[in-house]
């Protein structure tokens, strides 16, 4: 399988060369502390996430989840908080595979799971469709929480994690509500050709 690459950066986890702060999160560094992803998005994990999320095969969350459980990110948290999907998203889907993820994960490591607290209340253009550059915007100011995370260490939890503009915003929104820290907890991590 795919091992994400080593050494990388601790806040993004793209390559760097000796596991340092990457360019990128230098300049604008993103409102999450920490990326832990399980895999590449490479063959077969790619085919086995599409499987997962789009042909309805949720027996592979568990399978995901076991290999999330044994990240470092895990350790630190809290609470886990799946990314939440728009109601007509998750109607159109069936399940939220952010959740279906989380469920293995918290069970493993003894770690509550708040997946009520945060909402997604805009209905945005589906992320893999739009380019890179537009992912961000798609996404500003389409999460809502109504708890109060002050000094909580949250861990969140998504299946693939390409320009990380849905995580980050939903980052900024836990952040605004008291978080003290925010990891990432992904699958897989797509990689720069």
């Amino acid at each position: 399988m795919p091992r994400p690459s080593s050494p990388a950066c601790p806040r993004c986890a793209l390559p760097t060369l000796h596991g340092e702060v990457c360019g990128r999160c230098l300049v604008r560094p993103p409102y999450y502390d920490a990326t832990s992803a399980a895999f590449r998005y490479a063959f077969p994990i790619d085919k086995l996430v599409q499987s997962f999320k789009y042909g309805h095969r949720l027996a592979l969350a568990g399978y995901f989840g076991r290999q999330l459980a044994w990240l470092s990110e895990i350790a630190a948290a809290d609470l886990i908080i799946p990314l939440p999907l728009h109601p007509l998203r998750l109607r159109e889907r069936g399940f939220n595979q952010a959740l279906e993820l989380a469920r293995p994960v918290g069970k493993a490591c003894r770690i509550p799971i708040d997946a009520r607290s945060c909402s997604r209340i805009r209905h945005t253009a589906i992320q893999a469709d739009l380019p890179w550059r537009e992912r961000a915007r798609n996404v500003r100011g389409a999460f809502h929480c109504t708890s109060d995370y002050t000094n909580k260490r949250l861990l969140l939890v998504d299946d693939v994690m390409t320009t990380g503009a849905s995580l980050n915003e939903l980052a900024r929104t836990l952040k605004l509500h008291g978080a003290a820290q925010v990891a990432l907890l992904v699958v897989a991590r797509t990689m720069p050709v």
